[in-house]
């Protein structure tokens, strides 16, 4: 391990002995707020902790079998399998100390918008749109529709929507989600379809971590605020009142439309939750070199050669063009079994981050 990794590695354990300390004191208790705080830190840093220890007798047990190994060769073939074991530990501990992501505990916000295909690809972003909805289900996690706008077969234009998930939890929404950004590919014969021929449509994923109002200063001045009657498929009005929120955000362009709720104050506020979602990702871009890198994986066109991912709908295939992820059970994936292709990408992004750290 590098000087580097032990150097972490030895804050992180005398982090975890103090806060170990603090957590005995009855008083810190008193503040319910900061007891929880170091709680989930504890939590957090307790398996590294524990794989350190692993390690450390790992060593202490080589160290041994090879004195005794000198004096008796029935003990070499002990020791060969230890340095063996000791290979495997540092290479997990050396896992488990890569850089975090530091919006992996955070929310999400998710944008899905139909692309190339007209009716089709956004019937296909309305099955995006389902398929989180029940992977959100069987996480047990919240799934809250802000907006959309409905096509005329029942599809979405666009929809945007927040997941969250219990604050005790010990993982966020967007280290599960945040690799689903980017252009999805679908191949299928589209119901608008009478000659029965496979048609390719897209639709595209956005993913933003959910930004609380202390992330993210918004100046008033900044924003331009215009309201307008909201509509419904193919124009047909669904109110007579001008309830509907544009907010231009003018320094960056940003702009933002809600009409899903009835009232202006409430669309105005969920434009906002979108809006600061996305100052906080653009802030993070330019701050930082390797969110801007994994960003580039997100939409740039909906179109549909800039794939990350194909769902074959008669092969009943999905692929991930990224990870390399292949499997024939489109329909058990449609339906939100999610975490193979999740996982796929999670090992991707971490084989990425020991690659970079050993090169440097």
């Amino acid at each position: 391990m590098s000087a580097e990794g032990l150097d972490t590695l030895g804050d992180m354990l005398a982090e975890y002995a103090d806060i170990e300390k603090q957590l005995a004191d009855p008083s810190v208790h008193a503040d319910q707020a900061k007891a929880r705080e170091l709680g989930k830190r504890f939590s957090q840093l307790g398996p590294i902790v524990a794989a350190a220890r692993e390690l450390e007798t790992a060593r202490e047990d080589l160290e041994t079998a090879r004195e005794l190994a000198a004096e008796d060769a029935a003990f070499a073939e002990e020791a060969t399998a230890l340095e063996e074991c000791i290979a495997d530990q540092e290479q997990k501990l050396r896992t488990m100390l890569l850089p975090r992501d530091p919006n992996d505990e955070k929310d999400i916000i998710m944008e899905i918008k139909a692309g190339e295909g007209g009716e089709e690809s956004a019937l296909f972003a309305g099955d995006l749109f389902r398929m989180y909805q029940r992977y959100a289900e069987r996480n047990k996690w919240k799934f809250e529709l802000i907006d959309a706008t409905l096509s005329d077969l029942g599809g979405y234009k666009d929809v945007s929507i927040a997941i969250k998930t219990k604050a005790s939890a010990e993982e966020g929404i967007w280290k599960r989600l945040k690799h689903e950004g980017g252009v999805h590919r679908v191949q299928r014969v589209p119901v608008t379809e009478s000659q029965g021929r496979i048609h390719t449509s897209a639709a595209g994923v956005l993913v933003y971590p959910e930004a609380e109002e202390v992330d993210v200063e918004i100046n008033a001045n900044d924003l331009r605020i215009d309201v307008y009657r909201s509509s419904g498929p193919g124009g047909q009005s669904v109110n007579t009142t001008d309830s509907a929120v544009r907010i231009t955000h003018e320094p960056t362009g940003i702009v933002v439309s809600c009409q899903n709720e009835k009232s202006q104050l409430q669309n105005k506020e969920s434009a906002m939750r979108i809006l600061r979602a996305r100052l906080l990702a653009d802030a993070q871009e330019k701050a930082n070199a390797e969110a801007s890198d994994m960003r580039k994986t997100q939409v740039r066109t909906v179109d549909r050669s800039e794939r990350v991912r194909t769902y074959n709908f008669p092969e009943n295939r999905i692929s991930d063009h990224r990870s390399g992820f292949k499997a024939y059970n489109l329909d058990v994936v449609l339906d939100g079994e999610l975490d193979p292709v999740i996982e796929s990408l999670i090992d991707m992004e971490t084989a990425e981050l020991l690659k970079s750290s050993r090169d440097d």
